[in-house]
């Protein structure tokens, strides 16, 4: 049984929220698959995401941080709103009762291991049943009001979770790898857009409204592209009041944009309940957010590095906790 969340009343410097399986998916891609442990099974994921956690402490230095998990990567409540959500990921031969997700064979055994890990180490991971890693982030996120927070993750639908007050949150996006890496908060993500500043997140959840994703199955709205949408949320300030403008025929919505948005009336209506993060879920925690200053269990880390060829990663994690 998982522990209820710590509470944090003083300022201890900054908390890293990690989306946890957009890194270890990118270090199962990134990593070889000749990465086994003395059995043959594939460590890469788990190699790649202890150096990753490693690099996080060392380089952003965080004094808390949480490992953010999916408890259900496909919630009832997103799909129920649009059932395209996600639909292309199920897995083809998916069993009777929820859907299980395509996940590569390789990839789902090492999950529980980088599970095990972090607990004998001693750092928190979090998640809030039927809900996914994104609504883990954006319910801490949006409660933190202690310390200024960085969402770490690959996906840009965390983008939205920018804001200045009352604690700043900034995301830092590795979708293009670590040496890429970028820190945006409402100055950068406004730029990067075309998106008002005063309100860059939430103004990045509407134009995706409006462009879609498909790798999420989320259609958009035809014929309004990124550039489109981010121009009509920035005149309008919200897509509520974008639509409003439309159905009273405002000129400053143009006639092809006004019937594409009357087209999309179904689509659009749910949207924001699909697109938007949570900000009032239910998290179990397992551990406190404060970064240990030692391993909790130095023996089972050590013995988890034997058992599954673990290396210098594990060095590296431990090194990172003796340096923090």
């Amino acid at each position: 049984m998982w522990q209820a969340l710590r509470v944090t009343t003083a300022s201890s410097g900054r908390l890293a929220l990690l989306d946890s399986a957009s890194l270890y998916f990118r270090a199962f891609y990134g990593l070889p698959d000749t990465l086994v442990a003395p059995d043959g099974m594939q460590v890469n994921a788990i190699r790649g995401f202890a150096d990753t956690i490693a690099r996080i402490i060392i380089e952003r230095k965080p004094t808390r941080l949480v490992c953010c998990m999916d408890a259900d990567w496909r919630p009832a409540f997103r799909v129920e709103a649009l059932p395209s959500y996600k639909a292309h990921r199920v897995a083809e031969e998916a069993p009777t009762g929820p859907d299980v997700e395509e996940v590569p064979d390789a990839l789902t055994p090492q999950v529980p291991v980088i599970l095990e890990l972090l607990d004998a180490v001693g750092l928190a991971t979090a998640e809030a049943e039927g809900y996914e890693a994104d609504d883990v982030i954006g319910t801490l996120a949006t409660r933190e009001k202690v310390d200024p927070v960085e969402v770490i993750t690959g996906d840009r639908d965390l983008f939205q979770l920018v804001r200045t007050e009352p604690t700043a949150v900034d995301v830092v996006y590795v979708g293009r790898g670590w040496a890429k890496a970028e820190t945006l908060g409402p100055q950068e993500l406004a730029a990067r857009y075309a998106l008002p500043v005063e309100n860059a997140g939430s103004a990045y959840a509407d134009m995706s409204m409006l462009r879609g994703d498909p790798s999420d199955g989320l259609p958009g709205v035809a014929g309004i592209g990124e550039k489109g949408a981010a121009k009509l949320i920035t005149e309008f300030g919200t897509l509520a009041a974008l639509l409003a403008a439309a159905e009273a025929g405002d000129s400053r919505v143009p006639p092809r944009a006004r019937a594409s948005l009357a087209a999309a009336a179904d689509y659009l209506a749910v949207a924001p309940k699909v697109v938007r993060v949570a900000a009032d879920a239910e998290i179990d925690q397992d551990h406190e957010d404060v970064i240990p200053a030692e391993p909790r269990d130095r023996a089972r880390v050590l013995e988890l590095k034997e058992r599954y060829n673990l290396g210098a990663p594990v060095d590296r994690l431990l090194g990172a906790l003796d340096r923090h």
